[in-house]
């Protein structure tokens, strides 16, 4: 489709400026930035106004946020280079969706992240987590709810230490959010920007940027910080397409993370390809597993004590319990194998969630040998016995439970999927491409036992190593931090849009961002969750008449 008549004008404006800046910046700005260079700095690293050519005028473009300002006390001229997370006195801020004790990866990986990033005394790293209300905590949390964001802050920090034994120095912040039920997600209050003081926004890594980002109303996170990398964990448009409307809401919703994604991102971090396509996108897997499930594997490399066996118990799989999450898989393939072979196949799980009910009825109906345990830490004793772990999931983006069984030294059972490429190398990762070959792996793993892993396979599983994978691929070339006067308006006018939808209510109660989210509560503890139903345009129907009734 080609632009016409005002667009197409507009079009050639802006790449008629952007060559003339180019033109500007190789010939007049250098010689510019030379002789500014030679002067002293103010106490922000921008050069100080008297010394400027312009003096008032060029002070007040600084303010404005105009290209060659400081950010973060990084010299303003840095503005005109890469971004290089390996540079000592990064300040970083890490942003998510979730927080422990939910068991969810978007709590327990943004979390580890932090821990290994912070092991380098080099950098400042601070972890920003939602704070729930005691209904919303009573609802997600197992067993246990927090009157204060300190009461939780030393629960998470007592985990981290106890999974990795690692002593690192990094801040734990909170916003203030909601469980969604309608969505099995928390949703953000207000404007997370305003949480990072501006002394310390350099880097902001967005775990989950279009979820982050879906109902943002405020601040640009490129114009906050000079560095900000998404990484995303989660695909939506499997869970959208599974739901009543769900071709409908699939293309809206691809639609939309495009969109925030293009706004607030100067680089995107898939952790598989089983994600859409994104923009500014690069793939690389930069999780890791805990070194507590490495040391269940180094302890199974020898049998049983009194017994030939490494491991005493036979299928197991772990997870949220709804159906997004590979359970329609899971008791497809289970049922195949039964009417196939004439054999059950017994498989304990272990997971709660809004679908548990529906899950157990649907297996009990089938007839199939799947029982049913709640949840249960993948680290727990009990599991450390199950030889084989079956995920037949094509819906998440990575799978860090398989990743776990695989540190523990256990056969992984999993499709053919853009999810599974990264574990696919591992001798233990039993691949299938059709039923007929989930079989075949079943039986493979009946009679045989896994191979202890070897000293690269373990480094790969570590955070260690997914800590410079995750350095490596973060980082900002020049073109990336700069991509041009084109590129920079295109951004901003996905940022302005959308910033603007936003701060409509009417448009935020329809979307599902629930009554009242705009603006920030005055504190952090502050918000009351809307006593509504907050159902909205991706909410499943089921759910929403659950909530209203």
């Amino acid at each position: 489709m080609q632009d016409d008549g005002f667009f197409a004008d507009w079009k050639k404006w802006l790449v008629a400026w952007e060559l003339r800046a180019a033109e500007f910046s190789a010939a007049e700005l250098a010689g510019e930035i030379d002789y500014l260079q030679s002067k002293d700095l103010s106490d922000d690293g921008g050069p100080r106004k008297e010394e400027l050519p312009g003096g008032e005028l060029w002070a007040t473009w600084r303010r404005l946020g105009g290209t060659l300002r400081s950010r973060a006390g990084l010299p303003w001229r840095k503005a005109k280079e890469g971004s290089d997370l390996r540079q000592p006195g990064r300040k970083i801020a890490i942003i998510t969706t979730a927080s422990l004790p939910w068991m969810t990866g978007t709590a327990v990986n943004p979390l580890l992240r932090t821990v290994f990033l912070a092991k380098d005394s080099t950098r400042e790293v601070t972890l920003l987590v939602p704070w729930l209300s005691k209904a919303d905590q009573a609802t997600i949390f197992p067993s246990i709810t927090f009157e204060t964001p300190e009461e939780q802050e030393t629960y998470v920090r007592e985990w981290a230490k106890k999974r990795t034994g690692v002593e690192a120095n990094f801040k734990i912040r909170f916003y203030p959010g909601r469980y969604a039920p309608e969505k099995g997600s928390i949703l953000p209050i207000g404007d997370l920007t305003k949480y990072i003081p501006d002394e310390e926004a350099d880097v902001a890594v967005l775990e989950e940027p279009e979820h982050l980002n879906w109902y943002h109303h405020g601040s640009c996170w490129t114009r906050k910080f000079s560095h900000v990398v998404g990484v995303v964990h989660t695909n939506y448009l499997d869970y959208a397409r599974r739901e009543e409307g769900g071709d409908v809401k699939q293309r809206l919703l691809k639609a939309i993370n495009c969109w925030v994604c293009q706004a607030h991102c100067h680089k995107v971090v898939k952790l598989s390809g089983a994600v859409q396509p994104l923009p500014k996108e690069h793939t690389e897997f930069v999780h890791g597993v805990s070194p507590a499930f490495l040391e269940v594997g180094m302890a199974k490399r020898l049998p049983t004590k009194g017994s030939d066996e490494r491991f005493s118990r036979g299928f197991y799989y772990i997870g949220k319990v709804v159906w997004g999450k590979g359970y329609t898989e899971l008791l497809d393939m289970v049922e195949f194998h039964k009417t196939s072979t004439g054999k059950d196949l017994p498989v304990d799980v272990f997971g709660g969630g809004a679908d548990f009910a529906d899950v157990t009825q649907t297996s009990s109906t089938k007839g199939l040998s799947l029982m049913f345990h709640g949840p249960k830490d993948h680290l727990s004793p009990d599991i450390h016995e199950y030889k084989a772990f079956i995920n037949p999931s094509t819906s998440d983006v990575v799978a860090t439970t398989s990743a776990e069984a695989l540190a523990m030294g256990k056969f992984v059972i999993c499709c053919e999927h853009p999810s599974n490429k990264f574990f696919s190398q591992f001798r233990n990762c039993l691949v299938y491409r059709t039923p007929e070959e989930f079989n075949e792996r079943v039986r493979y793993a009946m009679e045989h036992e896994p191979a202890p892993l070897s000293e690269e396979e373990t480094f790969k599983l570590t955070w260690e190593a997914a800590t410079e994978r995750f350095l490596d691929i973060a980082s900002l070339s020049v073109q990336e931090r700069n991509p041009g006067l084109l590129n920079r308006a295109m951004d901003s006018i996905a940022y302005m849009s959308h910033n603007t939808l936003t701060g409509l209510e009417p448009v935020r109660v329809t979307a599902g961002a629930g009554v009242g989210t705009r603006d920030n509560p005055e504190c952090v503890t502050g918000y009351s969750p809307s006593s509504g139903c907050a159902g909205g345009l991706f909410d499943r129907r089921v759910t929403e008449s659950k909530q209203c009734t």
